[in-house]
């Protein structure tokens, strides 16, 4: 009846789904048709293989799957995603080999126009992409299917077990299931899906952010020996506490250069506003507001550039976790060496965050009072900051390996399905 249900729900709203998605700019109107399982393109010759992700961190880090597993004659990778963030960086970043479409909305008519025009050899979804028709149909099709990447969170978790059936028809549809974690493949397993592995994080084997080092060069010098207070991928009601943080170090003689980077750019301008209400002068990165010797709040408003940040501070604030997000991805900044400091709601990458603090042996701050006081040891101690970003970048290096088993769980549902 769950299921019977959803499909109901999704088979009569999901134009109006559509629609209102398209009032409130969230999709591509010249790609609008794509969403409703009409191909833009035609399917190229040979073995295809479907990976399909969220939006902008699962599409990141499959790049190096996607090239992995392009290395055999005559295959080509589809890569389907739902946001435009993403949706512009697959455009960018993908391997020849490879394409980009949106996902249909989860209506069984617009997925199954979908599955005939492309007619995948391998279905790979990423993280926890469990969409009901998108799976079923899939399933329905006789396509192997592996959930790779996967992570649950508690909550989510709890979720699913207010339907345990539609949880077990779901995951049960998966070949296999390559978990980040032994937390992650408890919750999996207790939910019904048949064969778990851990293999770890693929956002370990991903490279590094990419960076416009003209314009790493030109922020340093514009920046000089001040130090930087670098807040990543923050979300409303973090900047305020990032900019109470900001105001007390002004007050205890610190010249550090906040650097806030809105998780969702488009919030730049009531950031910068946030700013100058508490006697800051702020300059935003959208506008090519000059960062010059008064600047104190600098608020990075682009896409594509936290390689640039993360390069530039010795540490980083990762946002989402002091308000119940979940968390960004640590593995990212740590990568460059950057220190990591969050706060206590890191549940999307709780293992990855455990294992980094456990190196760092710092970093969790549950409040503003120690958010500052964090901040102001690693400012005015930047030997030990550096100390923070080598632990870090060294407990990232050990995390890789996922992305091997992946790529051999991926050729053998291939081989097995031609046997």
């Amino acid at each position: 009846m769950t299921l019977a249900l959803y499909r109901g729900m999704m088979r009569a709203l999901s134009p109006a789904l559509l629609r209102a998605r398209i009032k409130r700019g969230k999709e591509d109107p010249a790609r609008i048709s794509e969403r409703n399982g009409e191909a833009s393109r035609a399917r190229p010759a040979g073995t295809l293989i479907w990976i399909h992700g969220a939006s902008v961190g699962e599409s990141i880090s499959i790049l190096p799957l996607v090239s992995a597993l392009l290395q055999k004659p005559r295959r080509s990778v589809l890569v389907t995603t739902g946001t435009l963030t993403s949706a512009r960086l697959m455009q960018e970043r993908l391997p020849p080999g490879a394409l980009h479409q949106y996902v249909p909305l989860d209506s069984a008519a617009f997925v199954r126009r979908f599955l005939a025009h492309w007619r995948p050899d391998l279905a790979l979804f990423v993280e926890s992409e469990l969409w009901p028709n998108l799976i079923l149909e899939t399933r329905a099709r006789g396509v192997p299917m592996a959930l790779v990447n996967a992570r649950l969170s508690e909550r989510s978790f709890r979720g699913w077990r207010r339907a345990p059936g539609l949880a077990r028809a779901l995951l049960a549809s998966f070949d296999a299931c390559l978990a980040q974690d032994a937390e992650v493949a408890g919750r999996l397993t207790a939910l019904g899906a048949p064969a778990v592995g851990i293999a770890g994080s693929l956002k370990a084997d991903a490279p590094p952010l990419p960076v416009d080092e003209a314009a790493l060069g030109a922020f340093r010098s514009r920046v000089g020996t001040r130090p930087l207070f670098l807040a990543a991928s923050t979300h409303p009601g973090e900047e305020e506490i990032i900019l109470a943080v900001a105001e007390r170090l002004r007050g205890e003689g610190e010249e550090a250069v906040t650097i806030i980077v809105p998780r969702h750019p488009e919030r730049g301008t009531a950031i910068a506003e946030l700013a100058t209400a508490r006697g800051f002068a702020a300059a935003r990165r959208t506008a090519d507001d000059p960062l010059t010797s008064e600047t104190a709040v600098y608020v990075a408003d682009t896409l594509g550039e936290l390689g640039l940040f993360y390069r530039a501070a010795r540490f980083a604030f990762l946002g989402g976790s002091l308000v119940p997000h979940g968390g960004q991805n640590p593995l990212e900044p740590a990568r460059l060496g950057a220190g990591v400091v969050t706060g206590p709601h890191t549940e999307n990458f709780s293992g990855i965050f455990q294992t980094l603090l456990a190196a760092q042996d710092e970093g969790l701050v549950r409040s503003e009072s120690e958010l500052h006081a964090v901040v102001k040891n690693l400012i005015r101690f930047p030997d030990r900051a550096v100390e923070l970003g080598a632990r870090a970048r060294a407990a990232a290096e050990r995390m890789g390996g996922a992305l091997a088993v992946t790529v051999e769980t991926a050729e053998g549902l291939l081989a097995h399905a031609r046997a």
